[in-house]
């Protein structure tokens, strides 16, 4: 029976898997929950197929073992599976729509990461674990004492004013709040310690590696965003144009076309969030600049500032599209770094 089976797909879970099995003529065969032991042991023994799942949760590290074991592995966003899910949800209909989905002539699959580019992510995604623990940690501290008449600004750099607020023995404060404030206190301090430490590792990666390096000769990109592009990121040659990688990214316009006349909205944001939330803030972070300096050289940029809200030109700088908002096809980040990496080549003011 295992001969006749073209597709595996399976329903990824925890400890419970819904694996169909789907024949040469798209018959399905079986349709069976299976454990972890019996899914992996399935995929060892069988003869090679196809192997098709959601990109979700899971899904990287039983592509690569499947891939060890001479399958082909066929990984569909979940937005794609859902319109071929018959009638109710469940995990034989999910599994029989995988199937479905991964058949599709004309279906686009999700790469499998390997475990160093999955490695890059989970040191990214800890770096900004720990950033968010340490605002809202000192976010905390901040509500607490102004209600004791302590106020200081937003940001790590006010710290400082209720550090010396809890030491100095002459503000009126409580005792259990001094002792709670010194708490908080030490937390984000051995927080700072470890996002220092983090931010150096990538810092230190960022000038060994060729990739990261390239990368962050482009305005407005540092260490931590080249290290989210080379985690989140698949290989930029898969893409044809710098376009079609701010596509990917949520960074283009979303359309309500018919009738061929063309309207575009706002921007998608129906892509990779790290990646596109980073581009803005370094494009915010350049913006910033031009102001600061009363112009630029790139007549574009310092004649978009003058005409549009900051956020508007951050995203158009971003953006590497003719945007509705600005009327210009200028070339930006997201094109910017298409073109270096697949070119392999520094990044030339213009």
């Amino acid at each position: 029976m295992t001969s006749t089976i073209n597709i595996l797909a399976i329903d990824l879970a925890k400890g419970s898997f819904q694996v169909c099995g789907v024949g040469l003529d798209g018959v399905v065969v079986f349709n069976r929950a299976m454990s972890r032991t019996r899914l992996a042991a399935l995929l060892a023994d069988h003869p090679a197929c196809i192997v098709a799942m959601e990109a979700c949760a899971t899904s990287h590290h039983w592509g690569r073992f499947a891939q060890s074991r001479g399958h082909e592995v066929r990984l569909v966003p979940a937005a794609y599976v859902k319109p071929f899910v018959k009638r109710q949800k469940n995990d034989r209909a999910d599994a029989e729509a995988i199937a479905e989905a991964a058949l599709r002539p004309t279906m686009r699959f999700v790469a499998v990461k390997s475990a160093e580019t999955q490695g890059r992510a989970v040191a990214y995604r800890t770096h900004q674990c720990m950033v968010r623990q340490r605002t809202q940690l000192i976010n905390a501290l901040r509500g607490h004492l102004a209600e004791f008449g302590l106020v200081a600004p937003k940001g790590p750099a006010s710290l400082k004013l209720l550090e010396s607020a809890l030491a100095d023995e002459s503000t009126d404060l409580p005792e259990p709040v001094r002792n709670m404030g010194s708490i908080y206190v030490e937390q984000i301090a051995r927080l700072t310690e470890v996002i220092d430490r983090l931010s150096d590792e990538l810092e230190t990666s960022s000038k060994t590696d060729e990739q990261l390096r390239r990368l962050c000769t482009i305005l407005g990109i540092g260490p931590v965003t080249a290290g989210a592009v080379a985690a989140f990121a698949p290989d930029l040659d898969t893409f044809d144009s710098g376009r079609n990688f701010a596509a990917w990214l949520g960074l283009v316009s979303r359309q309500r076309s018919t009738g061929g006349k063309a309207r575009l909205g706002s921007v998608s944001k129906m892509g990779q969030t790290d990646i596109r939330r980073l581009l803005i803030v370094g494009a915010m972070s350049v913006i910033r600049w031009v102001v600061r300096r009363g112009g630029s050289t790139n007549r574009w940029l310092a004649a978009l500032v003058a005409r549009k809200p900051k956020m508007v030109a951050a995203v158009a700088l971003a953006n590497s599209e003719r945007c509705s908002a600005t009327g210009s096809s200028s070339p930006r980040t997201a094109r910017m770094i298409w073109a270096i990496s697949t070119k392999q080549e520094n990044y030339r003011m213009a």
